[in-house]
Formats: C-alpha cells, sequence, structure tokens
C-alpha cells in the first residue's frame, strides 16, 4: 500500500510539474498568433532564449526528467493495476462509474508519447542538431520550421488528435493528483473541478488554435 501511494504520489507531483510547464509552452508559442515579421523575430529570440539560459536549461532537465519519471510510474501502477484486478477485469462495469478518459488513461498515454517523440524530432531535435537558416537577427530560424510543418494538413491532423488526447488525460489528471495530494476536499470539491475543467480547456484549445491558424492563414 505504501509503495502504491509513493508511486501516486510521484505521478502527481510529475504531473502538476508538467501541467505548469504547459502553461509556459503555450504563453511562449501563442507568438505564432502575431502577424509573421513580429511572430518570426519574437518566436525565434524566444527559442534562442530558451536554448541557451542557464536557468532555462536546468528547467529543461527536470521537465525531461518529469517526463521519464511520469511515464514509467504511469506504467508500473497500470502493471499493478492488472495484476491486482486479474482476470476478472474484463467483466467489471467500470464504464457505469467512471469517466470514459479515467478507464483509457493508457490509450491516451501512449498517443502522447508517440506525439513527444514527433514533437522532439522535429522541433528539439532539428533545432539543436541540424543547420539551420538564421533570421535578420541571427537566430535560427525555428519559426520556418514551425509554419512549414504545420502547412501540411495531415500533420495538423496529428497535432490536433493528439491535443484532444492531452485534454482528456489533463482533466483526469488534474482530479487524481488533486486526490492524491489532499487537495479535493468535499468543502472544496466544486471548485477543483471549476479550475480542472478551465485548465483543460484552456491549454487544449490555445495548442489546437495554433496548428489551424497557421495552416488556413
Amino acid at each position: 500500500m505504501k509503495n502504491t501511494l509513493n508511486n501516486k504520489l510521484i505521478m502527481a507531483s510529475t504531473g502538476l510539474f508538467l501541467c505548469f510547464f504547459l502553461v509556459i509552452h503555450l504563453l511562449g508559442n501563442l507568438q505564432l498568433l502575431l502577424p509573421e515579421d513580429i511572430a518570426r523575430e519574437q518566436f525565434n529570440w524566444y527559442s534562442h532564449m530558451l536554448s541557451g539560459n542557464f536557468l532555462i536549461k536546468i528547467i529543461s532537465w527536470i521537465l525531461y526528467a518529469s517526463l521519464i519519471g511520469h511515464a514509467v510510474y504511469a506504467l508500473i501502477i497500470a502493471i499493478k493495476n492488472n495484476t491486482a484486478n486479474g482476470k476478472s477485469y474484463q467483466y467489471d462495469k467500470r464504464n457505469f462509474a467512471s469517466a470514459w478518459n479515467s478507464r483509457n488513461m493508457g490509450i491516451l498515454g501512449t498517443i502522447l508519447l508517440l506525439f513527444l517523440i514527433v514533437h522532439f524530432k522535429d522541433y528539439w531535435y532539428t533545432y539543436k542538431f541540424t543547420a539551420l537558416s538564421v533570421d535578420a537577427n541571427g537566430n535560427k530560424d525555428l519559426y520556418e520550421i514551425v509554419v512549414s510543418s504545420f502547412s501540411q494538413a495531415w500533420y495538423v491532423i496529428i497535432y490536433e488528435i493528439s491535443f484532444l488526447a492531452l485534454g482528456f488525460h489533463l482533466l483526469h489528471g488534474f482530479f487524481s493528483a488533486s486526490r492524491t495530494l489532499g487537495l479535493y476536499h468535499p468543502k472544496y470539491a466544486k471548485a477543483v473541478k471549476i479550475i480542472g475543467w478551465f485548465y483543460s480547456l484552456a491549454i487544449t484549445g490555445g495548442f489546437m488554435a495554433i496548428p489551424l491558424y497557421i495552416y488556413f492563414k
């Protein structure tokens, strides 16, 4: 029981850090919605600042550790749950008692893991380890890479599906983390639900809007 609680605490703490990171990441990416010339200059400066600041690098290492830890402990918890449920799992009636996203976190997590692999390859790896053209200020032109990617319909569709999975994942994760950390008190349950829904919709909607805006522009 103690190990299970510890696993859930790690899941909750890494998940909340990732939630905080998503806010910062979205605010940076919203620069892509600015007029093209301004967006290119600001987004490329922002990307350069993130790659060159030592404090940001430390936060990045924490981010990578959180992503790995969150995925690993999610797998551990899933395996333990399946082992505990045994073969009777297929006969249960949880669909009448729990939300669809809470019963399919494994599927949602797998979609997000595949998305992260594509995302890191196309942007992080490309920015760090390939020769990119530079903008008028001498910064690597990551803006051009992003715009080129989101000019392709199939790429936008992949991202939209991934962001939908992220939204469902966030909604369940937010409520689950609040319970694990003891924040889901009956007195504040309504407030937690409102915050959870607002956060999930804002993050999901914000990220989904960017590819669509660039594609249709």
